[in-house]
């Protein structure tokens, strides 16, 4: 991290220091080293003196924490001179993000969001990565109401915005398709004039200060087990990956460094992972989050990858759908049966939805502990299984339990 002497922060709460400057931030206790600030959230205050073991320079109880990190976050990006790039949408925001840094590390010193760093704490932790020679910086900036990503960009101030698509999630909180646009839109809003938007095809867009980048359809093709999309080779195989790269291609472009020929791309943990199981099975760890779109994508994707192999679906709730939720579970549960999904296990009340909809084999758990119980029945060796559904779920537990067994 760029260093940050502590006599230049605001009163932000309770600082112990033990040092005059900081050159890192955690809120894991278990993450300091040695000059960092360990800011102590929640039952975090029970770790300051191990985080003072570990070499922290100083440890913070934030008065409110959202600031604490929003101020933390600015002052390290005002001091830094990478370019940022921001990347919300929909569905595959995450996955864009991780292929964006792929693309992005060999030409130029970049730092990515962690996992899902999207929130409050998050976007401010990954700012606070930027060193002296940092040249880019990828954020992931989740929207779950109004006014969040507007927030996170007054702190991130990103150059580039990329939005990847608007679809039907957090309708709980935004009401329809419209207020998720108008939410995303916020980040288009708050780019600098001559910064750079890459939106959809049918996004509106009413600035004429900005670069508009529309990503089209790209050139796609597969070669020896890897994509190649618009030219350049990609170590995945779904489908629903092409999209998320060709706008990936579209920033770095916007970027101004050079495509590669090949990349390997590592994608955070929980979206997609595919794991051997017995009797040439296969894993599809999707468990990390879900709704219609991503949904629809994670099925095609299953049919594809088994071929002549058993389908099996294991599908949890998909959260913040608003009334419009049974209906949407409905929908995935036609959905499976047009893929030709041959056992479906539905997890949780709206669950249910996705029962009787076509599938021949099918059963309900209440519940992610119950699921992995029925999974260990259902899933026969062979069987190419899915494992999707919202967060709160917490279907990753039925997927460690399934990897277990090839263990």
């Amino acid at each position: 991290m760029i260093p940050l002497r502590l006599d230049e922060l605001p009163p932000l709460g309770e600082l112990d220091a033990h040092a005059d400057e900081i050159t890192g931030v955690q809120v894991d206790s278990r993450r300091v080293e040695r000059g960092d600030l360990f800011v102590a959230v929640g039952r975090g205050i029970e770790f300051r003196n191990e985080a003072l073991v570990r070499g922290a320079a100083a440890t913070l109880v934030p008065a409110e924490p959202f600031e604490a990190f929003a101020a933390l976050g600015s002052l390290v990006r005002e001091r830094s001179e990478a370019r940022i790039v921001g990347i919300t949408g929909s569905t595959g925001k995450t996955s864009t993000k991780d292929i964006l840094a792929a693309l992005s590390a060999p030409a130029a010193r970049t730092v990515a969001a962690e996992a899902s760093f999207n929130n409050e704490i998050g976007v401010p932790l990954t700012l606070c990565r930027l060193e002296a020679d940092t040249e880019v910086c990828i954020l992931e900036l989740a929207m779950r109401g109004f006014g969040q990503i507007a927030d996170l960009c007054r702190i991130a101030r990103p150059d580039i915005g990329v939005i990847t698509n608007v679809g039907p999630v957090h309708l709980e909180l935004v009401g329809s398709l419209e207020g998720v646009q108008r939410a995303k839109g916020e980040l288009v809003a708050a780019l600098p004039p001559g910064g750079t938007a890459l939106v959809p095809e049918d996004f509106p867009v009413e600035r004429d200060d900005l670069e508009i980048v529309r990503p089209g359809r790209p050139e796609v093709s597969r070669e020896n087990g890897r994509t190649i999309v618009d030219g350049v080779s990609f170590n995945f195989t779904a489908e629903h990956q092409t999209a998320n790269a060709a706008v990936a291609l579209a920033a770095l472009d916007a970027l101004g460094l050079p495509r590669p020929e090949r990349v390997d791309v590592e994608f955070s943990r929980w979206r997609g992972e595919e794991l051997p199981l017995p009797g040439g099975g296969l894993l599809i760890n999707d468990a990390y989050n879900a709704n219609p779109v991503s949904m629809r994508a994670a099925l095609a994707h299953l049919a594809a990858t088994a071929g002549n192999r058993r389908r099996v679906a294991i599908l949890g709730e998909m959260a913040e759908l608003g009334s419009g939720a049974p209906a949407y579970h409905e929908e995935i549960g036609h959905e499976a049966a047009r893929h030709g999904v041959d056992a479906l296990l539905a997890v949780g009340v709206l669950g249910r939805g996705y029962l009787d909809r076509g599938v021949a084999e099918q059963r309900w758990a209440p519940d992610a502990e119950r699921a992995a119980a029925e999974a260990a029945e259902l899933v026969q060796p062979g069987d190419v299984v899915l494992v999707k559904a919202s967060r709160a779920v917490g279907l990753e537990r039925v997927a460690e339990a399934l990897a277990a067994v090839s263990a």
